[in-house]
């Protein structure tokens, strides 16, 4: 066995493990789970501001301003999604959990809630008449929304991991006679664990904040999710998570798998954040969201396979590539491109791996460049990363009509950028195809 096939079997075997792991499992799960609420969220935005605003959309005009009555419909489902969304993580990251510990119940879910709710305080102080008044038992937004995510994440995993261990102890367990229904008598026996595990959480973070003097949602957020966010709004943070991504893709392991766990609680929370900040009229504070990835960084699929596809039809000379290319076009449009991933193959091929990896990394740059100038417009909608190109840009922004001409850019660079080695592998086939004709002249 070669060092290559060495090397490719030793990160497929890591990669393998990581993609595998208990807890990145469950946050995979949950987050694909959530993504219709998310897109529901993001269509309330966008109706709520293009159709039925007064200021952006339709209900300015005044033969449609009637339309401005009907915005509370969407502020409202706005509100029931985008604003719960770190409650709906905790709970799907709690089944999910629980189901790969053994329960089939969806208990493990609403204990970690319970258990989540327990470490965030609930008396908040107002500002009433120009006086500081206490209001007690109650939820502040942000540890509903994507701000709280990651004390969310990490509070579901515990206390799910504590009530896992305590329910296979058989002393916890209340046992019911034979002749109690089952889930009644499931419900009994998970009593103990699942007091005992609400108990131990609220007590470590009642513990927390005696000690430090700050609750627990300050030090992840502090330490934890607000340095991850100030890395991954960097353009190098993005450059070097779409790196790992595209390593991963050209040594047959689905790169986006390998980073998803990272990329969508940062990512969608992004985006959210920019939703919110757009339904409220406020500004736009994230540049690199998820949408900014899907409509930069991954136009036709991993590898901004588009151009790849459109070097092909425009100088290849090898028939197997155009007809992979052809059959690859129409899933290409939907951001589908395991076709000429795989058929072509661009894992594996040392000719197509340099611009797989490089291409990326240089429509993201562009994309970066043109929404921190202002050229383009942040994106502030959750849009599905199968709308096709040019839709996407348009749709993610709110009609920013910089972003669909910066998008139109990053295709024609793709292209420019797989057009010599699209050529060089005409090259090698007409080098192979002559050896061949000199052997066969040979013999």
């Amino acid at each position: 066995m070669s060092f290559k096939e060495n090397a490719a079997d030793v990160l497929g075997n890591v990669a393998y493990k990581i993609t595998n792991q208990k807890y990145i499992m469950a946050i995979k799960k949950a987050f694909v789970t959530l993504m219709p609420v998310i897109i529901t969220g993001a269509f309330a935005v966008l109706v709520a501001n293009m159709i039925l605003g007064t200021e952006s959309g339709l209900a300015h005009f005044e033969m449609f301003a009637f339309l401005a009555e009907y915005k509370p419909i969407m502020t409202a489902i706005q509100y029931a999604t985008l604003n719960f969304l770190t409650i709906g993580a905790v709970f799907l990251i709690g089944i999910e959990l629980g189901r790969i510990n053994g329960h089939k119940s969806l208990f493990p879910g609403i204990l970690a809630i319970m258990s989540y709710i327990s470490v965030v305080p609930t008396t908040i102080e107002l500002l009433v008449n120009e006086e500081n008044q206490l209001v007690t038992d109650v939820l502040a937004r942000q540890f509903s929304d994507p701000k709280s995510l990651f004390l969310g994440m990490i509070i579901a995993i515990v206390s799910v991991e504590i009530y896992s261990k305590l329910a296979n102890v058989e002393k916890l367990k209340i046992k019911m006679p034979d002749s109690v229904p089952y889930n009644v008598a499931t419900s009994f026996s998970a009593l103990i664990p699942s007091i005992l595990t609400v108990t131990i959480v609220a007590t470590f973070g009642f513990i927390f904040y005696k000690v430090t003097g700050i609750y627990l949602y300050e030090a992840i957020y502090n330490v934890v999710q607000k340095p991850l966010e100030s890395v991954m709004q960097g353009l190098p943070g993005i450059l070097i998570l779409m790196f790992v991504a595209q390593f991963f893709w050209v040594i047959g392991i689905h790169g986006n798998q390998m980073i998803k766990p990272i990329r969508e609680p940062l990512l969608l929370a992004s985006i959210t954040v920019n939703m919110t900040a757009f339904q409220e009229g406020k500004e736009i504070p994230n540049i690199i969201t998820m949408p900014f990835w899907d409509v930069y960084m991954s136009i036709g699929g991993s590898g901004v396979t588009i151009g790849l596809l459109i070097a092909i039809f425009i100088v290849s000379k090898r028939e197997e590539m155009r007809s992979i290319a052809k059959l690859s076009f129409g899933p290409g449009i939907f951001n589908i491109n395991e076709p000429v991933i795989f058929g072509l193959p661009v894992m594996l091929n040392p000719i197509m791996a340099i611009p797989f990896v490089i291409t990326p990394l240089i429509t993201g740059t562009i994309g970066y460049i043109a929404t921190a100038t202002g050229f383009a417009g942040k994106a502030v909608v959750m849009v599905p990363w199968t709308t096709p190109p040019i839709i996407n840009a348009w749709l993610s922004t709110a009609g920013s009509m910089g972003a669909v001409v910066t998008q139109l850019i990053c295709i024609a660079a793709s292209v420019f950028i797989y057009l010599p080695f699209v050529l060089m592998a005409n090259k090698v086939t007409q080098q192979t195809g002559e050896e061949g004709e000199n052997t066969r002249k040979v013999i």
